[in-house]
This record gives structure tokens, sequence and C-alpha cells, in this order.
């Protein structure tokens, strides 16, 4: 073999900011792989911008995404359709990323046609099937599929291998949302955003929120804003951002709730670079993200994460993440806490990202090189 080819398959946001350094990374090596990126487009809006962002240009776009549809039809969808693309191209490996309904189609759809398959951000785990829904059972069912396993972590490695996963298919690599983080995290950033341009706003305490997980549409989502409403009454020089998800079931909520409050910012998705330096500038992040749980340590701001379960432990473990439910009562007592202790805020803000380095994509391109022996020499493993 002279080359390898891969297939890149992604369809939402967060895949494609985690996609971005593998394709950069790709990029080095013309001479050994070809590739071709297939697009499900199951988050439309939102995977336009971070496209653009990354000036990313697919080769194949599905355009999947249709109102109201529900998971099945998006998986059924996305399968058939990736299937004819595979047939097609016949890659000798996919590279899925993460724990969408795109990730398992595309895993499902190469399995079906015999094609090596890359799991990138493997071994996350709850072990509650219904938290995170689906994604925690997409990751399970990818895992059985895939061939190579890239594993954030030794906490995911370890997931992976109390399910019979061989080790010598695992290999830890960081994960390559840090990468992206470090490419566009700047000390003197201008927002786009002409809200965010107002350089008097961080001189506040400010405490940025995000949601979107289906776990916590209706009552919530309620408690969650009645509580950023309570915080502000009680730290009267504190402002809130909340950069809303485009669902409608969480647009109506929030607005219904949060709307005409002078101290709560309400914005639509903010694109890549701009979230990334509002992170960078925010006092506290309430969330229920994942990524923004692996990313945030590397800027030094505490998480208190809006769920009551995370596939994501090592933060908590280390001290900088803190899971805070959706009980109004808990998280306006953690935010005051932060707010008002100084010594508690200082504990929680520790440099150390137990997520990555920066040089995940790396490790994974010149692994897979070594997988189908187009490199000899195989990349260290992430420690943290």
């Amino acid at each position: 073999m002279n080359k390898v080819k891969l297939g890149l398959i992604f369809g939402t946001r967060p895949e494609t900011i985690k996609m971005f350094p593998i394709i950069s990374e790709i990029k080095k090596y013309p001479e050994l792989i070809d590739y071709k990126i297939i697009l499900t487009g199951q988050h439309r809006e939102m995977l336009d911008q971070m496209l653009n962002t990354f000036e990313i240009i697919p080769d194949y776009d599905l355009n999947i995404m249709k109102e109201n549809q529900d998971l099945s039809q998006i998986l059924s969808k996305s399968i058939s359709s990736i299937e004819k693309i595979l047939m097609k191209e016949m890659p000798d490996m996919v590279l899925v990323q993460g724990d969408t309904t795109t990730t398992f189609a595309g895993a499902m759809a190469a399995f079906f046609q015999h094609i090596k398959i890359a799991h990138i951000e493997a071994g996350l785990r709850t072990n509650n099937k219904y938290y995170p829904f689906p994604e925690e059972i997409n990751r399970h069912l990818t895992s059985v599929l895939a061939d190579i396993h890239f594993a954030p972590t030794d906490k995911s490695c370890l997931n992976l291998l109390a399910e019979g996963i061989s080790r010598e298919n695992i290999f830890i690599s960081g994960n390559t949302v840090i990468d992206a983080l470090f490419s566009v995290a700047k000390k003197r950033y201008l927002f786009k955003n002409e809200i965010l341009k107002d350089k008097k706003l961080f001189n506040h305490k400010v405490i940025l929120v995000t949601m979107h997980r289906r776990e916590n549409w209706g009552e919530p989502l309620r408690n969650i804003c009645q509580a950023l409403i309570r915080i502000l009454k009680e730290n009267p020089s504190a402002f809130i951002i909340f950069p809303m998800h485009k669902n409608p079931k969480i647009r109506e909520e929030v607005l219904r709730i949060l709307n005409g409050n002078k101290r709560i910012i309400l914005l639509d998705t903010l694109d890549y670079e701009d979230m990334v330096n509002l992170m960078s500038k925010s006092y506290i992040i309430l969330t229920d993200s994942g990524g923004i749980q692996e990313e945030a340590p590397s800027l030094a701001k505490p998480i208190l994460v809006l769920r009551n379960e995370t596939e994501r432990p090592e933060a908590l473990a280390q001290g900088t993440v803190d899971l805070v439910g959706t009980n109004c009562g808990h998280i306006t007592k953690k935010v005051n806490e932060l707010m008002n202790d100084k010594n508690k805020y200082l504990e929680m803000i520790k440099s150390n990202n137990p997520y990555g380095d920066g040089k995940a994509s790396s490790r994974i391109i010149k692994k897979i090189l070594n997988y189908f022996k187009l490199l000899n020499t195989v990349p260290d493993e992430f420690k943290a």
C-alpha cells in the first residue's frame, strides 16, 4: 500500500470542531493519505457556521435535516445515504467522532461494507443508557463496531477494557477539542458579535451559560432559568451571557423566562472563535456541554455542570468541574460560593487539563499511518 484512503464522517457542530484538527493534520501527508469528507448535516445552521470558520469544503453533503424529524428518521436516512457513498468511494478506513447519531450511523454503514472503523473520543461512559440520551448508547454501539479506539484519557481506556476490548486496539490520544481550542484562543481577541464588543461588559463577573441536552428540556430547563434569576438578585455586580441553542424547545422556554432582564444577555449561537474567547473572559461557566467540560480547564475557568451524571469524570476528580444538577437551590448555592469565596474559586482553576495537550490529532494520524504500515514508528500515548 502506497496510500491510505480515509473517509471522515461527521454532521454536527461539536463534531466539526473536533474533526477540524484531524483534517489539518491529514493535509500534512498528501503523499500518504487521500481523504473524503462526508457530512450528514445533522445540525444544519450550526454546522455551516463551523464549516465557514474552519474553511472546510465537504466532498459529500447529505443535508438530511428536516423539520421535526425524530431520531429514527435521522439514523435511517444517515445509514442508507452514507452506505451509498462508501460503496462508491470504498475508503480503507472511516473516522467517526464522539457520540452523535451521525457517529453511530457512519460506523454502521462502514461495518456493512467491511470497512475499518476508527472511533475518535472513544470510551466515555455514564453507564446509564438514557443519560445522556441518545449519546450514551451511540457510544456503546460504536465501540462494538470500531477497529481502533482513540480514547482521550486513561479512564476512557479502562472503560473500554472493562467491556472486553483488547488493549492493542486502544490508543490514548488526548482529545482533539484541545487542539482546536489552542488554535483559536487569543489574548487580544476582537469579537465579531456586536454585543460582545462592549469591553465594559467584562469589567463585571460574567457567568456564561450554555444548554442543549435533551434530558434538560422542560422542567430542568425551567429550574435552571429560575436559578439564574436568583443568582443575579444575590450578586448585584454579576452579568449572565446565555448563547441560546437553535432548538426551539430551548429557545422558547429561555426567552419566556429570562427575556427582559437587563443583566441577562441572550444571544444567538456564537461562532466557535467568539465562543472560545468568551469562555476565556468569563468568570464562571454553567453548562451541560461535554465539549466545554473538556475545554474550560485549559482556560483556567471553573465549570458547574448542569447535569446529574457525566461521562467525563477526569476533571471532576481533579476538582476543576463540579456536578450541580438542575435543582434551583443547589445551583444558586454553588455559584454564590464561587462568586464570594476566593479560595474556593482558586481551588477550581488548576491549569492542568486531563483531556489533552494540543497534540491529539498528530498522535491519531500517525497511529493510523502506522496501522496501515505507512509509518514505522508508533507515537507516544497522551499522559495527563
